[in-house]
């Protein structure tokens, strides 16, 4: 795992996998099926993990998160950065903090929590979990109503986030006035787009911001970075083929579940057994495994296809 600190540039370099967790049916860890995933993904050139949403960062237990950051630190590679996930919740988060800080991780996720909080509530708590921690916070926003833009503004300026993973959902992701105010504060290099490839290109392009998180990269790591590559050149046409093989199985998370359904597509894919996901939730319906088997094998295809292509 990469223990150096962070710099700014690093955001706009790699696209950020979100992988799933890999469990045995005993809900402990499978370290060798998560070594397979990391080992895939790294292949492809992504050079950022972050353990969130998509891995049920939501319901793990406070007593396994010490074993759980060691077993990632381990696993990825001396260049991959590793980003965990905390919270949601202030206590929760507390505690995460208090393991962290004996770590050589540089920066950890805010899960994204809905009701019982106020912006003044986030700004104070989330200082208070930062120098718990002893590094500054990535936040995941999921909404207008957890934190304002002049809040938000704040906690970068004052380093205690270093980074926002911006996922407020828009019918149409070219208006979004939130996300302009906020870029009138905050340096787009710090903004990542977390909401997968739907609204990437639009968010690169149109609002310049660094990068973005990738469910479906995980399957297809060389196309993903293919992709970031094509964007940020101006390759429009090169850059609209890639991200339409992404789009069966990114609707089909959308229509579905994001987390459940990549959950199983690695499986289906054959990378790697993902196994039982952690309560509460629960596997995708048995009635959608074949349109997700299917997306999961054609993007792979395509995946080997990008590889290569870059290999020749």
């Amino acid at each position: 795992m990469n223990e150096s600190q962070i710099v700014e540039r690093e955001f706009g370099s790699t696209v950020m996998a979100v992988p799933p967790l890999a469990r045995r049916a005993d809900l402990s860890l499978d370290i060798d099926a998560n070594q397979k995933l990391i080992r895939h993904i790294e292949a492809g050139g992504v050079r950022t993990l972050l353990y969130g949403g998509n891995a049920n960062f939501y319901h793990v237990a406070v007593s396994e998160y010490r074993e759980l950051l060691d077993m990632l630190s381990s696993s990825a590679a001396p260049a991959t950065r590793v980003i965990p996930a905390i919270g949601p919740d202030f206590g929760k988060m507390l505690d995460q903090a208090r393991i962290l800080s004996q770590t050589s991780y540089r920066t950890a996720m805010v899960l994204p929590l809905a009701g019982f909080t106020t912006p003044a509530g986030v700004e104070a708590g989330l200082t208070r979990i930062a120098d718990a921690a002893g590094l500054p916070l990535t936040l995941y926003i999921k909404s207008e109503d957890y934190v304002d833009v002049n809040t938000l503004a704040r906690l970068v300026d004052r380093g205690t986030l270093i980074a926002v993973k911006y996922a407020i959902v828009r019918e149409n992701p070219s208006n979004d006035p939130y996300l302009r105010r906020l870029l009138q504060s905050v340096s787009p290099s710090r903004v990542i787009s977390g909401m997968g490839e739907r609204p990437a290109l639009t968010h690169l392009r149109e609002f310049g911001l660094a990068a973005w998180t990738t469910g479906s990269g995980c399957i297809a790591s060389h196309a993903v970075m293919a992709l970031l590559a094509a964007a940020k050149e101006g390759r429009d046409a090169e850059a609209q083929r890639l991200y339409d093989a992404f789009m069966p199985l990114e609707t089909l998370r959308d229509n579905i579940s994001l987390i459940r359904v990549l959950h199983d597509a690695v499986t289906f894919s054959g990378i790697a057994e993902m196994g039982s996901i952690l309560p509460l939730l629960s596997e995708t319906p048995v009635e959608r495994h074949a349109a997700v088997a299917q997306a999961a094998r054609e993007l792979l295809a395509f995946e080997r296809e990008v590889a290569g292509a870059v290999a020749a």
